[in-house]
């Protein structure tokens, strides 16, 4: 579970932004909306986490740095030597100049060896790395480094140190001196180190690229609209995720009563059995809102039996708003989310603030030079669990809304 983000000259977020969800003590625990930040930990966090805020005013930009994390962690190593790293830092003259920071605290097991455990010992790590370089040239990274809280109530732990130059320090605990050989041979500039050890199946590699590989997303660079064929080649694969689809679409009653997958000469088609219809339609004949269901499922389902994250952008997106609130409680629910997966989302629909506790709130204001400020529900004085967050957010009382006229 991720409980706190930092994001610094990363597109429009260009003053340094911190999300921190740990709930405060105090807070009654309401049943399935917090989890432990990791197991057995005493500080809780959010399970869902949406962003609300006007068109352009850097929601998904805080999403898009979880997905660059997740993809830098996991696979820079297989990226172009020479590539471009797939992101910008806020458009102004300074800002090209400066670096680019990234930062992540999350809870992980203390032994990499026991990573498919789940109930080996766990406890808190903090990424970070700091990507930079002059304005028009490749960017590298000037530092990356990873701590961890392996015992309780200790102190914090180096991993490993890494250095502009690739000079790397490392605790006894990384491991890493058998493989320090081979990683200053292979280790690039635009590559993170976690990613290069697990080229070499080093285990604390191994264990953070399975981690950020847990960060499933349909944003990166940009939105990820899934071709149709390709989200049926996935169902097609994973027979157990069209049953939970197939229950799922008779819950929330999309107007299908099942979807079957048939593979067929020209590749994989689906075909949508409807209440009162003598023949099944194909894909093609759905709506909008019912394909992009179909699209966003599998992120949700994977999230939820795994323990992931789902980072979703614009789940709203052609949702019927009675729809929406139920996929959120399928995070809140126990039973559906076991592992205490979490949701990342941007939503325009403010209806779904109604169904929200104010530690699952966030927003993104955007001022006059462009710079995106996020902050939580919680941060505005005076705000009472029983207020009505629709109204007042509409009303203007929380900003992060459209200028009219």
């Amino acid at each position: 579970m991720i409980y706190r983000l930092e994001v610094s000259n990363f597109y429009s977020l260009r003053e340094p932004q911190v999300i921190d969800l740990r709930v405060p003590a105090n807070v009654p625990d309401t049943p399935g909306r917090y989890a432990p930040t990791w197991l057995d930990a005493k500080e809780r966090a959010p399970k869902v986490v949406a962003l609300f805020g006007p068109n352009a005013s850097g929601k998904s930009n805080v999403l898009r740095s979880l997905s660059f994390l997740s993809w830098f962690v996991a696979h820079s190593f297989a990226y172009a030597p020479e590539g471009v790293m797939p992101y910008q830092r806020f458009n102004d003259d300074e800002a090209q100049e400066l670096p680019t920071r990234l930062a992540i605290r999350f809870g992980g097991s203390v032994d990499p060896d026991k990573a498919n455990d789940p109930a080996a010992r766990q406890c808190g790590y903090a990424y970070e790395v700091v990507l930079g370089g002059p304005k028009g040239k490749p960017q590298h990274v000037i530092s990356e480094t990873l701590h961890y809280w392996p015992n309780v109530g200790g102190r914090i732990v180096s991993l490993f140190d890494r250095k502009e130059d690739g000079s790397i320090s490392a605790g006894k605990f990384f491991r890493l001196s058998g493989y320090r050989s081979a990683v200053e041979k292979i280790l690039r500039p635009n590559a993170s180190l976690i990613s290069t050890l697990a080229q070499l199946d080093q285990p604390f590699g191994l264990l953070g690229r399975r981690m950020a590989s847990t960060i499933v997303s349909n944003l990166f660079v940009e939105k990820v609209d899934t071709a149709d064929e390709a989200v049926l080649g996935y169902y097609a694969a994973n027979p157990a995720v069209v049953e939970s689809l197939n229950r799922e679409i008779a819950r929330i009653d999309l107007g299908i009563r099942k979807m079957q997958i048939h593979a067929g000469t020209s590749g994989t088609m689906a075909l949508f059995e409807h209440e009162g219809l003598a023949t099944p339609l194909p894909i093609q004949l759905e709506s909008h809102g019912t394909r992009t269901f179909i699209r966003i499922f599998p992120l949700l389902i994977q999230a939820l039996q795994t323990g992931g994250i789902a980072v979703v952008d614009e789940l709203d997106l052609s949702i019927h708003p009675l729809v929406l609130p139920e996929i959120v409680r399928w995070f809140h629910d126990t039973e559906r989310n076991p592992y205490n997966a979490q949701l990342w989302m941007t939503c325009q629909n403010a209806s779904l603030l109604e169904e929200l506790r104010k530690e699952e709130i966030f927003f993104c204001e955007k001022d006059s030079k462009g710079r995106t400020s996020v902050y939580g529900l919680r941060d505005i004085q005076a705000v009472r669990r029983n207020d009505s967050y629709y109204r007042k957010y509409l009303g203007g009382v929380y900003g992060a809304v459209p200028h009219l006229g």
